[in-house]
C-alpha cells in the first residue's frame, strides 16, 4: 500500500479527527445526553468512516485496478470512472 503511505498525513489526520468524534459520542452517552444529541454525534462519526472508506477504496481501484504504468484504454478508464461513481454514492 505505498500510496496510502503518500497520504499518510491526511488519513492520519482524519483518523483523529473520528477519533474526536467518538470520545465526544462516549462523552454524551456517560452524561446522558438526549437521544437527538447522540443520534447527531453517530452520524457525524458514520460519515467520517464512509469519507475515509471511500478515499481508500478510490486510492486502491485508481491505483491496483487501474494500471497506473501504462495508459489505461478509454474503455478501462470509463469502467474506472463508473466504479468510482457508484460506490461514492453508496459510500457516502
Amino acid at each position: 500500500m505505498a500510496h496510502v503511505v503518500a497520504e499518510k498525513q491526511k488519513l492520519l489526520n482524519r483518523v483523529r479527527r473520528l477519533r474526536g468524534q467518538i470520545d465526544a459520542l462516549e462523552r454524551a452517552l456517560d452524561a446522558d445526553e438526549g437521544c437527538s444529541e447522540v443520534m447527531r454525534l453517530l452520524t457525524a462519526a458514520r460519515g467520517a468512516i464512509n469519507g475515509i472508506m471511500a478515499e481508500v477504496v478510490e486510492d486502491h481501484i485508481l491505483m491496483h485496478m487501474v494500471d497506473s504504468d501504462r495508459k489505461a484504454s478509454r474503455s478501462e478508464q470509463q469502467a474506472a470512472d463508473e466504479l468510482l461513481d457508484v460506490l461514492r454514492t453508496y459510500i457516502k
